[in-house]
């Protein structure tokens, strides 16, 4: 069990932010790859009248204590799951909803596998469980696209940056998603951005799907170029008794293109 000290610590290494209703079910949101809690900021209204809302920044990222970055516990996404666990507790969380865009779906997933008990439900927002093709199985990239893209990543990050972004924004028509994203990634460590790729696109979280006991919501947007609709499939496919939303917010983060819709969606997955 944290002591007090400790969980004073937590909050300060992932920037714990808390609003709304002290006395509501929690909310927390947890940001994808290059991102920080900031991205959020246009869902968290829509919650803060009846919910208690979290949001955080993943170690690395954001305003969190970038002192506290150890490679070799963020080797794996167990290590953010680690760190999500230790705020719940720090926070004394139950029942709480975990809304996990991106990556931090799949530590949304590890995490509430390790304590189900502190989870109500699960809101997984573009997620993936493998990004490289595999047999039959279709993740959107075949191996030596993600080798070549970590490649130009380690070589000129801030480049890669400024390419990479839009595309993952989508919405070519609206410039502003893609040059935010690109702003974003920028304000990441190269060293650690570069390594919490790897660990993200080269992690292989399938055999983790059938284990989920917590209600589990799969919110899959159109022309994702990272987590590609069969995707978004296979992860509601994999997850006992989980349900599947298709929303009309293209690219890979509702977040920014369709705030509004992705909290609809949210909510009305808590009906």
């Amino acid at each position: 069990m944290l002591q007090p000290t400790d969980a004073v610590d937590v909050r300060r290494r992932n920037s714990v932010r808390e609003s709304g209703d002290p006395s509501g079910r929690p909310i927390v949101f947890a940001h994808g790859f290059g991102c920080s809690q900031e991205m959020w900021r246009r869902v968290v209204p829509h919650f803060e009248s009846d919910f208690r809302v979290i949001v955080f920044d993943h170690v690395g990222a954001g305003d969190s204590d970038v002192s506290a970055y150890d490679r070799a516990k963020y080797d794996s996404l167990h290590g953010y799951a680690d760190d999500v666990l230790e705020i719940f507790e720090a926070l004394d969380l139950h029942d709480a909803v975990f809304v996990g865009h991106s990556v931090s779906a799949m530590i949304g997933v590890l995490a509430a596998n390790r304590s189900p008990g502190r989870f109500g439900r699960l809101v997984l927002v573009g997620p993936s469980p493998r990004y490289i093709d595999e047999g039959d199985y279709v993740g959107g990239f075949t191996r030596s696209d993600i080798e070549g893209l970590l490649d130009t990543l380690d070589d000129n990050y801030l480049g890669w940056s400024e390419a990479i972004a839009p595309v993952i924004a989508g919405n070519p028509d609206r410039p502003e998603l893609g040059a935010e994203l690109t702003a974003s990634f920028c304000r990441t460590d190269p060293a650690i951005a570069g390594h919490f790729a790897r660990v993200t696109f080269l992690s292989d979280n399938r055999a983790d799907l059938p284990e989920v006991t917590v209600p589990t919501v799969v919110l899959q947007c159109s022309e994702d170029a990272i987590a590609p609709g069969p995707v978004g499939r296979y992860v509601h496919a994999q997850i006992p008794g989980s349900v599947f939303v298709q929303l009309d917010a293209t690219g890979h983060c509702p977040n920014l293109s369709g705030p509004d819709e992705l909290a609809a969606a949210i909510r009305s997955s808590l009906a």
